[in-house]
This record gives C-alpha cells, sequence and structure tokens, in this order.
C-alpha cells in the first residue's frame, strides 16, 4: 500500500523529478510550493533568488504534467523568523551562519513536515541530492550536488519522515528524466548563493539591516592596518574586499582571522594563522548508526573533509583534524561521516591550534 506524500515543490527541476518518481512509485502525491517571501519579485535574476511568482508558477505547470493535486502554502512570516533573522543575528554576533542548513532544519523538516504529519500525510518528499536508506543519510553519488552536509542537522524523527526520490541520481540523470518527462524546467538554471538576497551583495543586506559603524581592522600585534564599517561584513578566511591601508611586512594577502562584535574588530593576518587542528562545537545531534570508523568530518557546504576523532565534553563536542583546517567559522555546522555516511553534526562554537599527535 502506497505512502501519502507531501512534495515540496520549489520550481526547480529536483523537486520536480523527485516528485514525480514518488508519484509513479504508487504513493498517494500532494505537490505544495513554499511561499517564503512576503513580496516575491515576479522573475528571478538568472540563478540567484528563488520563492519567486515564477517560481511558484513553474511548480504548479510541474504539478499538473505529474498529475497531482498542487497548493501553496504561506511560510513567509516563519521563514522571516527562524531563517533571515537567525541569518543577521548569527552575523551580528560575529558568526557565519548557513541559511540552507537553517531553512532544512526549521522550516522544511520542522514547520512543514509537522503541518504535513498533522494533516495526515506519512512523509515529505524533496529534490535533495542524497541518500536515505532504512532512516540513514548518506552522501549523493554526484559528490558535487551532494547535500548531506546541509541535511545533517535533521534528527532521527525527522528522518524517519522524509524521502529523498534523487539518492541514487546524478543532476545530469535528472536533467535528461525531466526532458523525457515533459517537465518545462528540466533546463532551468540551479538557484545558488542565499535565496533571500537575490542580488548576491550579503555585505549590503547586513548593512541595511544592522547599519553602518566604523571600527578597526587590526594585525595579529594588534595595530590598526585599515578600517570597515561593521565587523557583520565579514567572515573567518575571508581574503577579498578587505581594504586594507599598509600591506603585511612580507607582501603576502591577508586573511580575517577573528571577528570580535563588542569591540566591533576585525583581525587579519596570514593564511598559515588560519590553521586550526581541534573543532569545539555545542551539542551534538546524533542521527545515524553508532560508527567510530574511516571518520571524517567536513565543516562548510561543498567543503574539503577532513579525517578525524572526536569526545563529547561537557557542554559539547571536541573534534581532533588529523590535518589543519583552514577558514573555520563559528556557526557553521561541523557534520561527521562514517565512511560516506552521516553519523551527527555540531554547530561550531569555536576553533584552535593544538598540538598533533
Amino acid at each position: 500500500m502506497g505512502l501519502r506524500v507531501l512534495a515540496a515543490m520549489s520550481g526547480g527541476v529536483d523537486s520536480a523529478v523527485a516528485a514525480a518518481r514518488i508519484a509513479e512509485a504508487g504513493h498517494d502525491v500532494t505537490g505544495v510550493h513554499l511561499a517564503l517571501s512576503a513580496n516575491p519579485q515576479s522573475h528571478r535574476t538568472g540563478a540567484r533568488g528563488c520563492c519567486t511568482v515564477e517560481d511558484s508558477r513553474d511548480a504548479r505547470r510541474a504539478a499538473d504534467v505529474i498529475g497531482i493535486p498542487f497548493y501553496i502554502w504561506d511560510m513567509a512570516e516563519r521563514f522571516q523568523r527562524d531563517v533571515i533573522e537567525d541569518f543577521v543575528a548569527e552575523y551580528a554576533a560575529g558568526r557565519t551562519p548557513n541559511p540552507c542548513l537553517r531553512c532544512n532544519e526549521k522550516i522544511k523538516f520542522a514547520a512543514v513536515l509537522d503541518r504535513a504529519l498533522a494533516l495526515g500525510f506519512d512523509a515529505v518528499a524533496t529534490g535533495h541530492h542524497a541518500r536515505l536508506a532504512d532512516g540513514v543519510l548518506s552522501r549523493s553519488p554526484d559528490q558535487g550536488k551532494d547535500q548531506s552536509y546541509v541535511l545533517g542537522v535533521l534528527t532521527r524523527e525527522q528522518l524517519a519522515h522524509a524521502i529523498f526520490p534523487l539518492g541514487d541520481s546524478t543532476k545530469a540523470e535528472v536533467r535528461a528524466e525531466a526532458a523525457r518527462r515533459g517537465l518545462t524546467v528540466a533546463d532551468k538554471p540551479d538557484s545558488h548563493d542565499i535565496c533571500f538576497i537575490a542580488d548576491g551583495d550579503t555585505r549590503g543586506f547586513l548593512a541595511d539591516r544592522l547599519g553602518a559603524a566604523e571600527g578597526p581592522i587590526v594585525d595579529e600585534e594588534g595595530a590598526v592596518v585599515g578600517s570597515h564599517q561593521g565587523a557583520h561584513g565579514f567572515t573567518v578566511g575571508q581574503r577579498k574586499g578587505l581594504r586594507i591601508d599598509r600591506p603585511a611586512p612580507d607582501g603576502r594577502p591577508r586573511y580575517v582571522l577573528s571577528i570580535e562584535p563588542v569591540s566591533n574588530t576585525v583581525t587579519v593576518g596570514p593564511r598559515s594563522a588560519l590553521e586550526v587542528t581541534t573543532i569545539h562545537c555545542g551539542p551534538p545531534v546524533w542521527n545515524g548508526p553508532d560508527r567510530r570508523d574511516d571518520l571524517t568530518v567536513q565543516l562548510r557546504a561543498h567543503g574539503e573533509v577532513y579525517g578525524c576523532r572526536f569526545a563529547e565534553v561537557a557542554g559539547g563536542l571536541r573534534i581532533d583534524l588529523d590535518r589543519p583546517a583552514t577558514g573555520v567559522a563559528a556557526g557553521q555546522a561541523a557534520v561527521l561521516y562514517s565512511g560516506d555516511t552521516v553519523i551527527g553534526s555540531a554547530t561550531i562554537r569555536s576553533a584552535s591550534r593544538d598540538q598533533l599527535g
């Protein structure tokens, strides 16, 4: 007997093919588009942005081709509170959030899943590129599109009610299938960057909401080497856009080493000073099998993976890396894997350079 499945349809090719596969498998599928903007634009700007009027129309057309009921759910207020306001607050606190991760956690697999279950649905299906079998989350075979990292914050209960129909497919295969099915979104560009900042100007977006506040840029010795209009416009590991008044003594580029929101100070230094070997995290979310072999950790979306060891400590998790990592920013997620299988995640609080051994 088939399941009652709510298919989240963004208006893109992935979610359209995911809904089509679930319907073809014999499940009772209903499509839903999430209206996340209170004032959606009429059209996207290339591959930037989402949640536009155009996207909702594309989702509706895909549902018509598939032959499933379709609804639009207004989630704009919840999205504003749990994703956009959280994004701004995290930058104001000197951290670097991942809004896609937060959207999955708070919107797609909290607000939407809760409503779906209350309405009698058994599961929510999305177009994420990740494998999910018997509640265990693993990487997609398409490493360039793998989204297991941004799903690594989900709980076992949430994963138990999720379906990722594209788990074993590459993006090229998904587009080819969309064309065969007559879905008009087959060649639609993927959205990228931050969906609610359609022009891609994150610094300008934050400045509009947090205001300008001039502060110093200092080197590792505390000498002032420049100024800025708000520490919220920077992230650890950043190299471009620093506008430093005088070059480093060795002539090499400087990078953002730390951000202090209270004093509004940005500290810069050489790339070597970014290297860390220990990650200090908040409380972990264990959502996979209890494995301790072939351990790796990913520290940002589409970032490198590092061999590691971990230990639960008072109030959180300590992760020791087998080799130094750079550009590790507080506010990002540390997602732990055993091979390709996700075993848990935690939010990064800080990082340090300890002796490898």
